[in-house]
């Protein structure tokens, strides 16, 4: 996602300043940052302007990740902000996941790229949100290619549950996905349909999409699920990626 799509603010809160700016170097690239030292701290920048998720450690001296959760509960412009809880195994099944309706749990040690994967899900679902607020025409959201990609609209369509029609559109080439419940279920890219119709634009690197919530389909063409296809197209990439490495 490019610089201009950073429309989703993520706080992230840990007072180990290394593993601060490591995460936030991560989300950078898809995300508008903010950081926090602490819970106090966090509170605070939380309370001034409410962010569309908080990552949080768990252990803090002071004011600790699960009693910023609480505090933030207790106010009406934080009420429902999203979190992501890092804590070890233990900690998640013992003191936190009993206790908070948490948006995801990052057990320690982590990733850097399981930490982007966790974060980017949410961040393309809200911006993808934000994208139909700002809607010309009501019930259509327009966006570019370049600010999220075909299998980051199918990720987010899927966790949404949505039905639509998502048309994608590149240099005189059209396709048309079809979705329900967030399964794409049909796919027509000029007189190729069903799966090889979504592996044909799904690394599309740029171009324009269109996403029509009252658009449906009454085929099915498709055999896999949303996951499956995305997963499917992944190895068609890697195996085109090997073999130009043999030749």
């Amino acid at each position: 996602m490019n610089p201009a799509a950073k429309t989703v603010n993520v706080l992230i809160v840990d007072d180990n300043p290394l593993i601060r700016e490591l995460m936030a170097q991560a989300l950078d690239p898809v995300c508008r940052v903010i950081l926090a030292a602490d819970g106090a701290d966090a509170l605070l920048k939380a309370v001034d302007a409410p962010p569309d998720l908080i990552i949080t450690d768990f252990k803090m001296p002071g004011l600790d990740g699960r009693q910023l959760y609480e505090k933030l509960r207790h106010r009406e412009a934080t009420r429902n902000t999203p979190f992501i809880f890092v804590a070890s195994q233990g900690d998640i099944e013992e003191k936190l996941r009993p206790l908070v309706a948490a948006e995801d749990f990052l057990p320690k040690p982590f990733f850097v790229a399981d930490l982007v994967r966790v974060a980017k899900k949410f961040v393309d679902r809200v911006h993808l949100e934000k994208l139909k607020q700002r809607a010309t025409r009501p019930g259509v959201i327009q966006g570019r290619l370049e600010e999220m990609g075909v299998a980051e609209l199918m990720q987010s369509l899927e966790m949404g549950q949505k039905s639509c029609r998502l048309a994608l559109s590149r240099g005189g080439q059209n396709c048309e996905l079809y979705f329900a419940g967030g399964q794409c279920k049909d796919a027509r890219f000029g007189n190729v349909e069903g799966d090889p119709a979504v592996f044909e634009a799904i690394n599309w690197a740029d171009g324009e999409f269109e996403i029509d919530f009252a658009a449906t389909s009454e085929r099915t063409t498709t055999t896999r699920s949303t996951t499956g296809l995305l997963m499917e197209a992944m190895r068609l990439l890697d195996e085109a990626n090997s073999n130009r490495v043999e030749s």
